[in-house]
């Protein structure tokens, strides 16, 4: 690993680790990460491509560093907060008969307000006539188990707010690819929505407001290279160990900030991007990341940048929203009532779980049963979904990525195999990811059903990683939203079982990406073009044998360094 500023040799990454122990490490994973039998373990091999990457972790062409995705950087355990509030204690009743939404807001509402702590709902089924609001920090809803606690919803996003239209017009819904009836969101960026939304006005869902007028600039930033943990800024006064800022991107007329999400060179050099109006609607690129320390005029980062920073595309860290942080949803199952799924992009709004504008938050042991779509990251960044369940009559979108969510983390997922055929006229998207997100791993993942959707909108730097996929689903995306793919996207040990095709294998479509490990795959009907012309700079390492690849699971590998 070389300077970024010097081009010479570094002794220690961030982290305090010798380049010998780290490669040292590396190896030591890659031969034993996942390997269960003797017999297994004889078998595996370690892909050239991750002894590359093990030397270049933060800088890899083709691989992109998720070692801190998540909460907390991918802690293992969440915050274990005292029991403040029981949802009865506020009028919430078991057995169907009562609405108990108010009881479960008042109560949330109420440890919000004594500065956090864990709101509990004990086993049994409570009907909820409502959103469930998660809109203050250091706040748990905690179920007595996926098994054991229901909430059953009756209505949907479309009865309790309002028809949340297409900001290009037509019939399409917004409930297709946002909201939750259990939305975590910060209170500031739920009435901006609402209102809008019930104004029949266009409700900008990130980070920044409507115009993105919702920032002020805190300092600028001096060009530094995609890797690096460190920048240097022009005025650190306003830094503070701890606080959370956004790294803010713009894009110049040439569009070389979107050539370098592609990895740059020819391809996406004479690519036309200015008739690509959704695309380009979705810049400049905010990413929210934590100060780790500030010397001087120089800032550590709790993550490496995942882009260079140039001086032209205006670099600077700005505020923001304030953010919901440190909360959870944990333990229960959120049943909607059941109804037939809508033709494509007409939903109502039976959607289950949202995080918005969220960033070191989390959702454990949650199931959601008859749902529109199932859980979704909306301009959510540093959160982890663990332990996850789509099932029922079948969803639109079972995972939703989109609006620049970033170095999330959705682990140990499930998506069940429908209980009812689909309506004609639907469509099954899968685990999606869009807008410009980036830095987003699925990870040991039981896909039933559904398929790996890019929805286009250029996501980059996304892995895929350790999951078993019954690809029958279909990817989606406007052509007005630009590449399928940027630069280091990664398929990782990927089991197929019905050999079809279909955004898995990307070598041929995903410039500077890393295909390893996966089975082999035919193409069926929706057959995919790249976006770029010339040499896509892609790899792909041990076609036909996910069983062999070690290690098993990039993200777990990652993380051990």
């Amino acid at each position: 690993m070389r300077n970024a500023h010097t081009d010479t040799p570094v002794i220690r990454d961030v982290m305090g680790m010798t380049r010998r122990a780290l490669l040292g490490s590396a190896v030591a994973v890659a031969a034993g990460a996942g390997t269960s039998a003797a017999a297994d373990a004889g078998s595996a091999e370690i892909p050239l491509l991750w002894r590359e990457f093990s030397r270049t972790p933060f800088t890899h062409p083709q691989i992109p560093y998720i070692g801190r995705a998540g909460f907390r950087g991918g802690a293992a355990h969440f915050p274990r907060r005292p029991a403040v509030a029981d949802v009865r204690d506020f009028g919430a009743m078991a057995g169907g008969t009562t609405d108990s939404a108010p009881a479960i807001n008042r109560a949330i509402a109420a440890v919000g307000r004594a500065g956090g702590g864990t709101v509990t709902v004990p086993p049994g089924t409570f009907r909820i006539d409502d959103i469930i609001r998660v809109n203050r920090s250091n706040v748990t809803l905690k179920g007595a188990g996926s098994g054991r606690t229901t909430l059953y919803a009756t209505k949907n996003l479309t009865e309790l707010i309002g028809v949340y239209g297409s900001r290009y017009g037509g019939d399409k819904s917004g409930w297709s690819w946002a909201g939750g009836l259990i939305w975590l969101a910060p209170e500031v960026r739920w009435n901006s929505l609402v209102a809008a939304i019930r104004a029949k006005a266009w409700p900008f869902e990130g980070w920044t407001g409507n115009g993105r007028d919702e920032w002020r600039t805190l300092t600028k930033v001096a060009p530094a290279r995609q890797g690096s943990w460190t920048v240097t800024v022009s005025d650190p006064s306003r830094l503070r160990p701890g606080t959370l800022v956004l790294l803010r991107l713009a894009d110049d007329p040439d569009h070389t900030l979107l050539e370098h999400m592609c990895g740059g060179g020819p391809g996406p050099e004479t690519y036309v991007w200015d008739d690509k109006t959704k695309l380009t609607s979705y810049v400049p690129y905010e990413w929210p990341v934590r100060i780790a320390r500030v010397r001087g005029r120089q800032v550590t980062l709790e993550r490496p940048l995942p882009l260079d920073v140039r001086p032209e595309w205006d670099p600077r860290l700005t505020t923001h929203v304030p953010e919901l942080t440190g909360s959870g949803v944990e333990g229960l199952t959120l049943e909607a009532v059941e109804t037939p799924q809508q033709p494509h992009l007409l939903d109502k709004g039976h959607n289950g779980v949202v995080l918005q504008c969220a960033y070191d938050c989390w959702v454990d042991d949650v199931t959601v049963r008859h749902v529109d779509n199932g859980f979704g990251l909306v301009a959510a960044s540093a959160c982890t979904l663990r332990r996850t369940r789509v099932t029922g009559r079948g969803a639109h979108h079972p995972y939703f990525c989109r609006e620049g969510s970033h170095d999330n983390l959705v682990e140990d997922f499930t998506i069940d195999e429908r209980t009812s055929p689909a309506p004609s006229g639907t469509q099954l998207h899968g685990i999606n990811v869009e807008g410009l997100s980036s830095y987003n791993v699925w990870s040991r993942g039981d896909m039933q059903a559904g398929t790996f959707d890019s929805h286009r909108g250029l996501p980059f730097a996304n892995v895929r990683t350790d999951i078993t996929l019954n690809n029958n689903g279909r990817h989606g995306g406007d052509a007005s939203a630009g590449p399928l793919f940027g630069a280091r996207f990664t398929h990782w040990n990927i089991r197929v079982t019905n050999a079809r095709a279909g955004l898995v294998r990307i070598d041929g479509l995903a410039p500077y990406s890393a295909t390893v490990g996966i089975d082999e795959v035919r193409e069926f009907e929706q057959i995919d073009v790249p976006d770029f012309a010339g040499d896509l700079h892609t790899r792909l390492e041990l076609y036909g044998s996910p069983h062999a690849v070690r290690p098993r699971n990039l993200h777990a590998a990652q993380r051990a360094l």
